[in-house]
């Protein structure tokens, strides 16, 4: 059992580091209430540079708890949180089977 919770927690470690980050916390929740934005749009609302915001995408991107569909030369952010909910599921249910096997 515990070999189960500990892989589990190694695959959601790069989620856990994104979420760790006040600025990405804010970006998540702006995506979540705007459902899609710019970096330009972004960063009109944070106070960060815009590197700073590319930046942060860039990192939640290769998480994957965004996705990024690009129009014309922009390129619109929306969250992707389908596989982190799932995987937080996961954890919960083998964490609870773990106490309760105690």
């Amino acid at each position: 059992m515990a070999e189960e919770v500990m892989a589990i927690f190694k695959r959601g470690m790069p989620i856990f580091s994104i979420f760790q980050d006040e600025n990405r916390q804010k970006i998540i929740l702006l995506l979540c209430k705007h459902k899609e934005m710019t970096v330009n749009q972004i960063t009109d609302q944070l106070e960060l540079s815009r590197p700073a915001v590319s930046h942060h995408l860039k990192l939640m991107l290769d998480a994957h708890v965004i996705t990024v569909n690009k129009v014309g030369k922009e390129r619109f952010y929306q969250v992707a949180l389908d596989d982190t909910v799932q995987l937080l599921k996961e954890l919960t249910t083998a964490l609870e089977k773990s106490i309760s096997s105690n």
